[in-house]
C-alpha cells in the first residue's frame, strides 16, 4: 500500500459532483496553459512542500499532472506526511481527455 487511491477519470468526476475536495494540478505553467481540470488548484510538483504545514487532512485530496508521474510522487510526499484522504488521478489529463471530459482555460 502506497498510502493513496488511485481513481479513474470517472471516479474523479462522481467526487467533484460530491463536493468538500481539493484537486491539485502539479503540472507546469506552460502545461497549464493548454488547459486544466474544473475547479482544479495549480500549484507546480515542486511547490508543493510548504502545503503540508498549511493543509487540514480532513479535506480529501486528489492530485493530478499530464501522465501521473508527478502526481504520484505528490501523493507519496503527503502520505509521507500523515495525510490520509490522498487520491492520484491514474493516466492524469491524458486520461481525462482520452475519456471525452472538458478541459478549462481557467485556473483558481
Amino acid at each position: 500500500m502506497h498510502g493513496f487511491k488511485e481513481i479513474a477519470p470517472a471516479e474523479l468526476q462522481e467526487m467533484q459532483s460530491g463536493g468538500n475536495l481539493r484537486l491539485i494540478d502539479v503540472r507546469s505553467d506552460a502545461e497549464v496553459a493548454r488547459g486544466m481540470i474544473q475547479g482544479a488548484l495549480h500549484i507546480p510538483l515542486h511547490l508543493l512542500p510548504p502545503k503540508a504545514g498549511e493543509w487540514d487532512n480532513a479535506t480529501p485530496t486528489v492530485f493530478y499532472c499530464q501522465s501521473g508521474a508527478r502526481s504520484a510522487q505528490a501523493c507519496t510526499f503527503f502520505a509521507g506526511k500523515g495525510f490520509s484522504k490522498l487520491y492520484h488521478l491514474q493516466g492524469g489529463v491524458n486520461a481525462w481527455v482520452k475519456s471525452g471530459l472538458p478541459l478549462t482555460g481557467t485556473a483558481t
